[in-house]
């Protein structure tokens, strides 16, 4: 892809949006400010191949080489990049009922994720079959409201991850959705499901008080929203009920957001939620901006692979 044509692209439905309340002209100066890239995907299902030219809906979307182009090329501009996947890995094409798994944490691997949250469908061929694929997974999971304790994935996620970029701390925190009613119960065993507006107020409160993160970041798998079942908890809901929580990176509705959604967290400031659809169509790209006093901004776009 011509650097040309990949700014025109990448530049259309971009949100830019203050956090902490600074105002936008504090950002004019790029020189004096830090830049955090954030990458992400989710719901990919096992899509490798991209689509043929003969699909009626996303004719030559898609595909891993593709995506492996496009992230050298955006880590290339910025080196202070994380990769992330909101999770829902496995099932949708022969490779995983074949492979079980194993291409597609293999694949992820090479792209160099460096975290993911684990979706429904990840449960698919069981939770001994996912922990099997485990060792093809170079990149950590994260999952703080799914208790394992009581299963063989005891001790092989972490509820967070913190990483440093260019003297930044980045927080990143796990959360998925309620198994009962979508998967077998023989499939997750003895899995607790834990509140995840409980869980999600607990790990931004460690993440930004205890561990002084200056970015913090959900990987969501319980969904963008809910409007027939105002009850259910979806990230919408989870960014107004807590606080500290900078991004929320969202999946399982499979919902295409051109640019990221502005939400007023429980204090009333900004935050940001948002979700790329499915099947690596789309790949979300989200630059945060700091200022000398750590002082935030952010611009979100989707870009069509």
């Amino acid at each position: 892809m011509k650097r040309r044509d990949f700014i025109q692209q990448a530049s259309v439905g971009t949100a830019l949006v203050t956090l902490s309340g600074l105002g936008l002209q504090s950002f004019s100066n790029a020189a004096t400010s830090k830049k955090i890239t954030i990458l992400h995907t989710n719901d990919v299902h096992s899509h490798i191949d991209p689509f043929g030219s003969d699909d009626a809906r996303n004719a030559n979307k898609g595909g891993v080489a593709r995506r492996a182009s496009l992230i050298e090329f955006i880590r290339n501009e910025n080196p202070n990049t994380l990769l992330l996947d909101a999770g829902d890995i496995f099932q949708g094409t022969p490779y995983f009922n074949y492979y079980g798994g194993e291409l597609e944490f293999k694949l992820m691997s090479k792209l160099k994720y460096d975290a993911a949250t684990i979706g429904n469908h990840d449960f698919d061929n069981g939770i001994d079959g996912l922990y099997a694929q485990l060792e093809h997974a170079e990149f950590q999971f994260v999952s703080a409201n799914y208790d394992f304790s009581n299963t063989i994935m005891d001790t092989h996620t972490k509820p967070y991850k913190i990483f440093k970029k260019d003297g930044l701390k980045i927080g990143v925190f796990g959360l998925g959705i309620e198994l009962h009613g979508l998967v077998d119960p023989a499939m997750f065993k003895e899995t607790k499901y834990l509140d995840p507006i409980e869980i999600a107020q607990d790990m931004s409160r460690i993440l930004k008080t205890e561990k002084q993160c200056d970015l913090i970041i959900c990987l969501s798998h319980l969904g963008y929203n809910y409007r027939n079942n105002p009850n259910k908890i979806s990230d919408l809901k989870l960014g107004e009920a807590t606080k500290n929580i900078d991004l929320i990176i969202g999946g399982h509705t499979h919902t295409f957001l051109s640019k990221p959604t502005i939400v007023k967290n429980i204090e009333g400031k900004n935050m940001l939620v948002n979700q790329v659809g499915c099947y690596g169509i789309n790949l979300g790209k989200i630059d945060f901006y700091f200022d000398s006093n750590k002082n935030m901004s952010a611009n979100g776009t989707s870009i069509i692979v």
